[in-house]
């Protein structure tokens, strides 16, 4: 469970990267209450996040606290990008964008998103 949440550089510029990957229910919940606690030590605007869903079991509680932290996060983060929503109920993804009111773009792999979050 270590380094789940952690900042990595790509092309000179920070991401938090978000390592959501084949985590049960309970390691979810953890890893989004970290996730809460970073974004907010940041300035407004500014956070590049890259959230990689491979192989999670998302349950309804834990989706129901991504969506509250989403919220919570949305003045924080200047862009989102996600990968491995294969695993992620299309419901679930649906509901994380309008309660939120922010867009997550999707990509096959950590490096199409890292390259779009650093891109103008």
């Amino acid at each position: 469970m270590e380094n789940r949440v952690q900042i990595i550089e790509h092309h000179g510029k920070q991401i938090l990267l978000i390592d959501f990957s084949h985590c049960d229910p309970q390691q979810l919940l953890r890893i989004v209450e970290e996730v809460r606690e970073e974004i907010s030590e940041h300035p407004f605007n500014s956070v590049l996040t890259l959230a990689d869903f491979t192989g999670a079991e998302i349950d309804k509680t834990v989706a129901t606290r991504i969506k509250e932290v989403l919220a919570l996060d949305r003045p924080y983060v200047q862009r989102s990008a996600w990968v491995g929503t294969d695993s992620l109920p299309k419901v679930f993804y649906e509901n994380f964008k309008n309660f939120s009111r922010r867009d997550f773009p999707t990509f096959a792999s950590r490096e199409e998103a890292m390259d779009w979050l650093v891109g103008d």
